[in-house]
């Protein structure tokens, strides 16, 4: 870590892991509704805290608005101090259009700023410099604490540090899909010009959508969107589970899912694995607290590599 970071974006870079609040209210990934309730959900976020995790990712669009809603009920609930990070859902055309949506977000989570403020992803229809001059507008305001961008590469993220330097307001982090089954961003280097932009590189699906926790074979898909999003790659997975349980053993038992979630951190990205359930929970936050060898990094990255040519 460099010694300029600027001071009111070091919370992300000194955490060590969020928790993704993507299957809060989500029907399309994640069968909301079926096979958990929102009271397993609050069992997920009072487990998570209590092991010391207090940055929770959500976004607008999220359930439609109801991931913003469970956190803000969440939070009234508890003493502890949650940091909350949300997006902005970028199918809008105005920088204003970035301050009315937020404060919509504002309102269903109970709150009067957020910490961090995120574009979901570039926007097909409006440059990204208007809506990062959107982003200016809400640190300006004070109603968020610092600001990042989703899904960008990097000639994207590099423009949007460019229009916020204007405003002497810090890129915070730039959030993107992550982990053993996708080194797109470590590959075609956007991981390494985070690191020498101060920008943390927050990585979502670390846990490849479940892939990567070995519950899942060809015999026993996932439901719904994430088999059909993976069903090529479910038959390549068992041999890589395999050294992930082998790596796991030498570690106290570890899981796969907390060794791959152990090897993002390792790489030095911050994951945010999704929780349903307490007991998921408890599985991510094992995943703490230890930490792969470099040997054993370069052997997930050995056999990772033909899913990330």
């Amino acid at each position: 870590m460099t010694e300029h970071i600027a001071k009111e974006t070091l919370f992300l870079h000194t955490a060590e892991m969020g928790l993704g609040a993507w299957a809060w209210g989500d029907r399309a990934f994640w069968n909301y509704g079926h096979g958990y309730t929102d009271e397993d959900i609050y069992a997920a976020f009072q487990t998570t805290l209590a092991g010391g995790v207090n940055l929770v990712d959500t976004a607008e669009i999220y359930g439609s608005g109801r991931s913003e809603r469970l956190l803000g009920q969440f939070i009234k609930k508890t003493e502890i101090p949650v940091l909350v990070a949300t997006k902005y859902f970028p199918m809008r055309l105005t920088r204003k259009s970035v301050i009315r949506a937020l404060h919509n977000s504002l309102e269903r989570l109970g709150l009067e700023k957020v910490d961090l403020y995120q574009l979901h992803w570039p926007s097909p229809i409006t440059s990204i410099e208007t809506h990062v001059e959107g982003l200016a507008l809400v640190a300006k305001a004070g109603l968020t604490r610092t600001v990042g961008v989703s899904n960008y590469d990097k000639n994207q993220m590099q423009r949007a540090y460019t229009v916020l330097a204007k405003y002497n307001i810090p890129l915070a982090s730039n959030q993107v899909e992550y982990h053993l089954l996708d080194r797109h961003v470590e590959k075609n280097g956007l991981l390494d010009r985070c690191k020498e932009m101060d920008v943390r590189l927050i990585a979502y699906s670390p846990l490849a959508m479940g892939m990567l926790t070995g519950k899942y074979t060809p015999e026993n898909p996932p439901p719904g969107v994430r088999g059909r999003k993976y069903a090529a790659i479910l038959p390549k997975l068992p041999n890589l589970i395999a050294l992930m349980m082998e790596i796991g053993r030498g570690h106290g038992e570890k899981t796969p899912g907390q060794v791959a979630l152990n090897w993002v951190t390792r790489k030095g990205a911050l994951p945010i694995p999704g929780a349903k359930t307490a007991s998921q929970a408890g599985q991510n936050l094992g995943a703490l607290g230890w930490k792969l060898t470099d040997d054993e990094v370069k052997a997930l990255d050995e056999a990772s590599d033909q899913f990330s040519k």
